[in-house]
């Protein structure tokens, strides 16, 4: 039985057989006929799929929504209700980094003056999420609801200057960690560079403009060897990725101050410490591994320099970021549009009596009546440097900010916090 090429082409080049033509060309429309019919299925079948996808890409999209922690109309009014302002002159604040440890103490203080305060917070696991849980369900037993939420997703942000008109942003949200950065650095790039970039688009465009205060940081004065840091030093040797994300939106945020009319105050913070502080932080860990028995890292310098820091406690720098909420004169644009120029202010908040390290380490042991194993090493280079110490008198006369708090007091005061948080009771009260 001849094949279907032999039936449809002929065995000689250049020859057709003649005598075959009729069945050749009743076979030619036969498979016609059945190939339009297999097109018009496949392009039934085509058709099919796409509206089984897209009715499918409509119920992902509606079961994101649905799913997404913020929206509706009890979110709304959560929100609402939370950035209620009750005092005279007092401000509505959106405060980003919400959960964490300075944005916590600022909300609460916020909310305990009368201002209206709503915290966003996307609930990494940089470290224990269980911490910055605990320190929401502080918040909301004092009436602050804390979004959850990325500073990246524009969507979210426009829809909370949709339903507050914010007077001011405390944009605390970022990647901290000097080490954490040799480990992930895009993380660095996408909260402290791609976020801060995205909250300023949503204030640059909402109306009326709101007035900036963020946290910058004490690192982008880098490999700067003058002492005490002052603000007009210069800040473009950065040791770390994260110092140069924070240098990076010093200058981002100028643009925006420039273009835009945003007003835009950033603090420098200088190691703050306290209770609900961060697990990552020297004291902190140190605090832990000594009460387990644990040997402590206590980084050296240079010819075995001790290190030292200006470290500075949280209810200090609390009083630097309302000074800074204060004082901040408002923004002049309006609909992204600049209006007339805007005040542009950078601020060291720190302690300005720096302490080595090792003597951070001798008052945690007394307060723990527990001595540290310590274990002496020479500062990789990671990005530390070694050492930090803030000139404040701008802040201080610009702001009224005194830092009023030393180290023991601020020290005997966290391990207290940190004693009742996990539960220690060995027989050992903190005298």
């Amino acid at each position: 039985m001849p094949s279907l090429e032999e039936e449809l082409f002929p065995s000689t080049p250049g020859k057709f057989k003649i005598d075959r033509a009729h069945s050749m060309n009743r076979q030619f429309h036969r498979c016609f006929a059945s190939t339009s019919t297999m097109f018009l299925w496949a392009l039934f079948l085509i058709a099919l799929t796409a509206s089984y996808l897209s009715f499918q890409s409509f119920v992902d999209t509606g079961s994101k929504y649905f799913a997404a922690s913020w929206g509706g109309l009890q979110w709304e009014k959560q929100v609402r209700v939370s950035s209620q302002i009750r005092r005279s002159g007092g401000m509505s604040v959106l405060v980003t980094g919400g959960a964490g440890f300075v944005g916590t103490h600022v909300s609460l203080a916020l909310k305990r003056r009368g201002d209206g305060v709503v915290g966003l917070d996307n609930f990494n696991n940089y470290y224990d999420p269980s911490l910055k849980k605990a320190r929401r369900a502080l918040l909301e037993s004092h009436g602050v609801f804390v979004v959850e939420g990325d500073i990246n997703d524009s969507r979210l942000l426009e829809k909370l200057f949709d339903i507050v008109a914010f007077t001011h942003v405390m944009h605390l949200a970022a990647q901290a960690g000097v080490r954490y950065a040799m480990e992930n650095p895009n993380s660095y790039v996408h909260s402290n560079i791609a976020g801060l970039v995205s909250l300023l688009e949503a204030c640059k465009s909402a109306n009326p403009q709101p007035s900036v205060v963020w946290a910058s940081s004490s690192s982008v004065y880098g490999l700067n060897e003058k002492v005490p840091f002052s603000e007009s030093d210069r800040t473009d040797q950065p040791a770390s990725l994260y110092a140069a994300t924070k240098k990076a939106g010093e200058e981002i945020t100028h643009t925006y101050n420039h273009i835009y009319g945003l007003s835009i105050t950033g603090l420098r913070f200088f190691t703050v410490y306290g209770p609900w502080g961060r697990p990552d932080m020297a004291y902190f860990s140190f605090t832990r591994n000594i009460l387990q028995g644990k040997p402590i890292k206590i980084y050296r310098g240079k010819n075995r320099v001790d290190l030292a820091r200006d470290f500075t406690y949280v209810d200090d720098i609390v009083k630097g970021c309302l000074g800074s909420l204060d004082t901040s004169g408002k923004s002049t644009g309006s609909g992204g549009k600049k209006r007339g120029p805007a005040p542009y202010r950078i601020f060291n908040l720190g302690n300005t009596s720096p302490v080595t390290v090792p003597t951070l380490v001798s008052i945690l042991e007394r307060y723990l009546k527990t001595k540290a194993k310590r274990n002496l090493v020479d500062m990789p280079g990671n990005g530390d440097v070694p050492f930090t110490h803030a000139n404040i008198s701008l802040a201080r006369s610009e702001l009224g900010y005194k830092p009023t708090t030393d180290l023991q007091t601020g020290l005997k005061k966290f391990v207290r916090w940190y004693l009742s948080y996990y539960g220690y009771n060995h027989g050992k009260p903190v005298n």
